[in-house]
């Protein structure tokens, strides 16, 4: 399958049907963190030029085709060359970072229109992807923000888009953040993650303890995958907004056509 799609097809295969693919991380060579894996440290000067210089020359900027035109993201579009070569010609992870799900926009579209419920308060982007999601909280006054992903490169991603939207990059973590301790935050967002059935166990069982033992507000975004439509958390969820999405969105998402953005109530 990989070898005879381009990449973006896969993605969007597996992301929308099947749900059986996690994100993973392949060994590269490349130091993207230096000090490991630590969620605190600063990111701004730690950047591998090599990496840097693969990621500018093999995605585009872009701002357009999404809920959010204001923030600008380094993707993966049809102008770009890996867009239509096979997907086991990528070299390093699975660029799911650079594809801007719908349950991420939706998020994104939602916090930027929406300030209150992040100004101030400390946010952790679980899953964050291409680190839009992390964006639209710094641009709406987030206090404190971490960005989750278990893909190193993803991080290297974010960083350039901060930069792209004239941020300081915040601080980001590449571990499975499921596998530490909990700390405490004011608010959990994560979009389009429910789309393996394992995954989507774990991630339910962890955020109902960052509800109950630190009373953390939780907004999931998703599109309607049958992998989270027919999952048992379905029944502690509230609907926040329903977004119609752009017509770029849904060609590119084999029709999905909304986005939602659920407020979890164990």
């Amino acid at each position: 399958m990989a070898s005879s799609l381009g990449w973006r097809s896969f993605a969007l295969f597996h992301m929308n049907h099947c749900g059986v693919f996690l994100k993973a991380v392949k060994s590269n060579g490349l130091s993207l963190f230096p000090w490991g894996h630590s969620p605190w440290r600063g990111t701004g000067s730690f950047l591998d030029p090599e990496m840097k210089a693969f990621l500018e020359e093999n995605t585009e900027v872009t701002s357009s085709g999404s809920l959010t035109p204001e923030i600008q993201l380094r993707l993966l579009t049809p102008r770009c060359k890996f867009w239509w070569q096979k997907a086991d010609l990528w070299p390093y992870s699975e660029p799911y970072w650079a594809i801007y799900w719908p349950g991420g926009q939706a998020l994104s579209r939602y916090l930027l229109d929406n300030p209150d419920v992040v100004k101030g308060k400390s946010v952790l982007d679980l899953g964050s992807g291409c680190g839009a999601t992390a964006i639209a909280a710094k641009m709406s006054g987030a206090s404190r923000i971490l960005a989750n992903d278990i893909d190193p490169i993803a991080g290297m991603a974010i960083i350039l888009n901060c930069e792209l939207n004239q941020l300081n990059p915040f601080p980001i973590l590449t571990k499975n953040i499921l596998d530490l301790e909990q700390e405490k935050w004011d608010l959990v967002v994560l979009g389009d993650m429910f789309y393996d059935e394992d995954l989507a166990d774990s991630l339910h069982q962890w955020l109902k303890n960052c509800f109950w033992i630190h009373r953390t507000r939780v907004l999931i975004g998703d599109p309607g995958r049958p992998q989270f439509s027919g999952h048992s958390i379905q029944h502690q969820l509230h609907k926040v907004v329903e977004y119609s999405l752009p017509e770029p969105t849904r060609r590119e998402n084999n029709g999905l056509t909304t986005s939602t953005v659920w407020d979890f109530q164990p």
